[in-house]
């Protein structure tokens, strides 16, 4: 388990950002990508997400850091895309129901 001191160090931590911006802008492509069926409310997020990314990455890191806290540092880091890909996609729906006062 990262304690919290580790899990404060993770929120700069190079790597992963640059892993959960990827992430991010897949998850907004696919709500471009499905514009037809996404709500007001992901198509705005979509749009900040590509507006900017790297700004969204940190949100959505904290997220994933929280969520994976029971996880050592090793394991974290060395979290594989899919992983990485799901838990992004699970933050960002919390931050858009947020966002949208749900």
């Amino acid at each position: 388990m990262a304690t919290l001191e580790e899990l404060s160090s993770l929120y700069n931590e190079g790597t992963l950002i640059k892993k959960i911006s990827a992430a991010l802008i897949i998850k907004a492509n696919d709500i471009l990508v499905n514009i037809a069926t996404s709500t007001p409310e992901q198509k705005a997020w979509a749009a900040r997400a590509f507006a900017s990314p790297h700004q969204e990455a940190h949100r959505v890191l904290k997220v994933v850091l929280a969520d994976n806290a029971s996880a050592s540092v090793a394991q974290i880091k060395s979290a594989s895309d899919v992983s990485i890909q799901n838990n992004v996609n699970d933050a960002v729906q919390l931050f858009i129901d947020a966002d949208a006062g749900a």
